[in-house]
């Protein structure tokens, strides 16, 4: 008998250079064009009303179908090209939904596997924005969130198991903006045994594509605000969810086309055009971060700094080692001296700006218990180590002794 020789897959930065997208449909175009449309032109009756059909979820889409667009809210060629293409940096990822921000892939992932008066269970601290989607929006409509702290997998696993009606486990790991990390595997094994099943979905923001992949540790949802390393210039918003099964894409997209958060065609365009060099600029970034972290750990001026090659916990050094491949590009540090201290080194700066966001070519540090979580309560914030004495670093693309020359001329002038 002949067998049949295996079928040769390329490694996901040829894909993401390669899949989804066929030059023939954009007149021989060797990188995709903007398709700026609102609405699309059916082939037949027939498509038309098959095209609906599989919208509606009334039908399910045959293998290589190839399906017509319908209207921009739904669907476009720009957001089907950045789908295909985004899914091959996250290994095990089946299928994948684009929205217009990070908050809009988040909101639409809890109102798609969370029914009104279900249990979802996230751990603390977590961006800002996401805490006050669950604390003013979901909370006040009939979900009820369980919090668990970042790194506690002993507590993680008994509030899993101790809690009923769970549909949703959400983690955020490294924890923004203390970079405490939380197991990932722990939390898949016990959504596993659990008999409510819950989806176990990771904002993997901070460490994802390059350095963590949450779906090889048993998570179902990677989620990502596409506004920072993906895109890396801080010129864009967008959001990604990713995940193993794509029915769960499936569900997201119908969400998605009711609430109309689909990512726009120049966004996903220029999105599209920066996947390949994700690894290349997360590398140069982790590399810097870490000679960064390691110097500024001496400091005189610093009470302490938090970055993973940093840690010394016996439980985060596991974690790190068991889900991480690099520490990444983010670093915290508390300052002697408490707020006026920090505030001090900020107005200081001159290479890095002082600016919320991350993952940009260029580096920027925040005063996150003033600026990106000011909204966590007092308790809160100092419950999970928030002081007012901690900075927030995401390290760019400059020269690494640039930047450490900066913080040091900033740190020694601190008063």
């Amino acid at each position: 008998m002949k067998t049949r020789k295996p079928t040769y897959v390329v490694r996901p930065p040829t894909a993401v250079l390669t899949r989804g997208f066929d030059p023939a449909l954009s007149v021989g175009s060797a990188r995709p064009a903007v398709f700026r449309s609102s609405t699309y032109v059916f082939s037949s009756p027939e498509s038309a009303e098959r095209a609906f059909a599989l919208a509606l979820g009334q039908a399910q889409p045959g293998e290589g179908e190839n399906i017509d667009l319908i209207y921009a809210r739904l669907s476009h060629p720009n957001a089907e090209i950045l789908e295909d293409q985004v899914v091959p940096l996250e290994p095990s990822a089946g299928a994948a939904a684009v929205f217009n921000s990070g908050m809009a892939a988040i909101s639409t992932l809890f109102f798609t596997f969370c029914p009104q008066g279900s249990r979802f269970l996230y751990t603390m601290p977590l961006y800002g924005g996401t805490y006050h989607l669950i604390h003013h929006i979901l909370q006040p409509l009939g979900f009820r969130g369980i919090p668990v702290r970042a790194g506690d997998t002993a507590g993680m696993r008994r509030a899993i198991r101790a809690a009923s009606g769970l549909k949703l486990i959400f983690i955020e790991t490294p924890a923004n903006p203390v970079l405490t990390m939380t197991d990932i595997a722990a939390a898949s094994e016990e959504a596993k045994q659990h008999p409510d099943a819950p989806l176990v979905a990771v904002d993997n923001t901070f460490l994802g594509p390059a350095f963590q992949h949450p779906l090889l540790h048993g998570a179902d949802l990677v989620v990502y605000s596409a506004t920072k390393y993906l895109s890396g210039f801080s010129d864009l918003l967008g959001g990604v969810v990713l995940a193993r099964e794509p029915y769960l894409v499936a569900h997201l997209h119908g969400v998605r086309a009711i609430l109309g958060n689909i990512l726009q065609p120049d966004e996903c365009w220029m999105l599209n055009g920066r996947l390949p060099t994700v690894a290349l600029r997360m590398n140069k970034q982790s590399k810097s971060a870490e000679r960064i972290a390691a110097t500024l750990a001496a400091h005189d001026r610093i009470a302490a700094v938090r970055y993973p090659a940093q840690f010394s916990d016996p439980d985060q050094v596991r974690i790190r080692d068991a889900q991480c491949r690099f520490p990444g590009a983010m670093i915290a540090f508390e300052l002697k001296g408490g707020k006026r201290a920090a505030f001090d080194f900020l107005r200081r700066l001159r290479i890095a700006r002082n600016a919320v966001s991350l993952g940009g070519v260029e580096t920027l540090v925040c005063h996150p218990a003033t600026t990106t979580h000011s909204e966590l309560s007092p308790e809160d914030r100092q419950a999970y180590g928030i002081t007012d004495a901690l900075v927030r670093i995401s390290v760019g693309i400059e020269d690494w002794r640039d930047l450490l020359h900066d913080f040091h001329q900033a740190l020694d002038s601190v008063p």
